[in-house]
C-alpha cells in the first residue's frame, strides 16, 4: 500500500504527505490512502493558472422588477403552483456552513434566532417551504447539502425535530465534496499524521457532489425540471416560491436568479451582469470605481441588483454540464496544520490555499437569466456575522418587522 501511494504522490510532488506514514496504525494508514486516493489531484493546476480576462466584456443587465411581477402575480404564481404539482420542482439546500462566526459550535442551520423561544435557522427555512408545500398541496423533494464535519448534527437534528413537520421520505441528505488546503508553495498542508487538511470544494460544487452521492439519476429519472439552490444564510428568503418560478417559466430564459436592489454602491454584494453576453455574477471586490458608481437613464445603479443566493437552475441544462470541469477559485485562507515536529498550528494570518468552485460560475453555463426582484426587506436578512452589517441582531429585526415572534 505504501509504495502504490508513494507512486502516486511523487508524480505530484507530494510524497511529503507519507512522512509519518510508517508510525500510524493500520486504521489510520487505510485513512490516509483513501483520502489520497479519493482526490481530484488536476485542482493542483489552477494553483499557476494564468487568468486572461482581457476580452471580458462586461455590461448591465435588466431585471423585471417588482411593480412588473406584481402586474402579472396572478399569472406566474398560477404557472408556478402546476409545475410543482406536476413535480417539477426539487429544492436544495446548502447547509455545510459551521455557525463559528457566530459564536456557535455547531451546523449555522441549528443557531436559534429565537430570543425568548427556540426558533432556528433551519426551522425558518422548513416553515417558508411548508407554506408553499400546504398551497400546492404537494411535497417537493429537497436535497440538503452538508459537510463532512457538520453531517451528523444536521441530521440528528432534524430526526430530534421531527423534520419540522416535513415528510422525511422527501428529505435527502448527502455530503459535500472535499479538496486539500496547501501551502503557498503548492504542498498538501497536513491536519494529522494520517489526514490531509480538506475543505469544502465551494458552493458551487453541489452539483458534482450530488452526483457523487448517487442523487442524480432520480432526478434524471424523475419528472423534476428545475432545481431551486438556496443558502442557509438567508432566514427569510421565499423557498419553492411558485411566482419566480412561474416568472422564469413564462419568460423563456434557462435560469432564474432572485436580487435585491444594492442599498448602497459600495455594499459587499455579488452584481448580476452580463460578460461577453451571457449572464455573469461580479463579485463587489471585482467593480471597478466606475461601475461601482455608474447609473441607467432612471438614474438607478446600472450594477445595483444584488443576488442573494437563491436559482432556479433546469436540470437538463445541468445534465450537459455534468462532465465539463468547473473553474477553480485560489483563495488564501487560515489553515491549520501540523509542523515539522507534528505539533497542531493555528495560524491567525492565511497560510493556506483553498480551492473552491462557485455557484456564480453555474449562472456563466446558463445561455440567459430571468433576473428577478424581490423586496430585500421581506425576503433577504442574512446571518452572516455576529455583529454589524448582516449580523444576528439586523436579522432578528427583520424578522420582527415580518410578524415573527422571538
Amino acid at each position: 500500500m505504501k509504495e502504490k501511494l508513494l507512486q502516486h504522490l511523487k508524480g505530484l510532488n507530494q510524497e511529503h504527505i507519507l512522512k509519518y506514514y510508517d508510525a500510524l496504525n493500520d486504521e489510520e494508514k487505510a485513512t490516509l490512502y483513501q483520502q489520497v486516493m479519493d482526490v481530484d489531484w488536476s485542482f493542483l493546476d489552477s494553483i499557476n493558472e494564468k487568468k486572461n480576462n482581457d476580452t471580458s466584456v462586461i455590461e448591465p443587465i435588466g431585471a423585471l422588477s417588482i411593480d412588473s411581477i406584481n402586474k402579472a402575480y396572478d399569472s406566474y404564481k398560477a404557472t408556478g403552483i402546476k409545475a410543482i404539482q406536476d413535480g417539477k420542482l426539487c429544492l436544495l439546500l446548502l447547509a455545510g456552513g459551521q455557525g463559528t462566526r457566530l459564536g456557535h459550535d455547531k451546523p449555522k442551520g441549528c443557531f436559534n434566532m429565537g430570543i425568548n423561544r427556540e426558533l432556528s435557522i433551519f426551522s425558518l427555512l422548513m416553515s417558508h417551504t411548508l407554506k408553499v408545500v400546504k398551497e400546492a398541496d404537494a411535497w417537493i423533494h429537497m436535497y440538503i447539502m452538508t459537510s463532512d464535519i457538520n453531517y451528523n448534527d444536521t441530521t440528528s437534528f432534524f430526526k430530534e425535530h421531527d423534520y419540522f413537520g416535513y415528510n422525511p421520505d422527501y428529505i435527502h441528505f448527502f455530503v459535500q465534496e472535499l479538496n486539500p488546503a496547501t501551502d503557498f508553495d503548492g504542498k498538501v498542508l497536513m491536519n494529522s499524521p494520517c489526514s490531509m487538511a480538506l475543505s469544502p470544494n465551494g458552493n458551487g460544487g453541489w452539483f458534482s457532489s450530488m452526483n457523487r452521492a448517487g442523487l442524480l439519476k432520480e432526478i434524471f429519472n424523475s419528472s423534476i425540471e428545475w432545481i431551486n439552490v438556496f443558502a442557509v444564510d438567508n432566514v427569510l428568503q421565499g423557498i419553492a416560491d411558485p411566482v419566480f418560478l412561474g416568472a422564469t417559466i413564462e419568460s423563456g430564459k434557462m435560469c432564474g436568479s432572485k436580487v435585491v436592489r444594492k442599498a448602497f454602491p459600495e455594499e459587499k454584494v455579488g452584481a448580476i451582469c452580463k460578460e461577453n453576453g451571457k449572464p455573469h455574477i461580479i463579485e463587489y471586490y471585482e467593480l471597478s470605481e466606475e461601475m461601482r458608481y455608474q447609473t441607467s437613464e432612471d438614474g438607478s445603479l446600472a450594477y445595483g441588483f444584488g443576488v442573494t443566493l437563491n436559482y432556479l437552475f433546469p436540470i437538463s441544462r445541468l445534465k450537459e454540464t455534468l462532465d465539463n470541469k468547473m473553474p477553480l477559485h485560489v483563495v488564501k485562507k487560515v489553515v491549520p496544520y501540523i509542523d515539522e515536529n507534528g505539533e497542531l498550528i493555528n495560524p491567525t494570518e492565511p497560510n493556506g490555499l483553498k480551492f473552491e468552485t462557485l455557484a456564480l460560475d453555474l449562472i456563466h453555463e446558463m445561455d440567459d437569466c430571468l433576473v428577478f426582484e424581490v423586496d430585500r426587506e421581506k425576503e433577504f436578512a442574512p446571518v452572516k456575522n455576529k455583529e454589524g452589517v448582516d449580523s444576528i441582531d439586523t436579522a432578528r429585526e427583520l424578522l420582527k418587522k415580518n410578524g415573527y415572534e422571538l
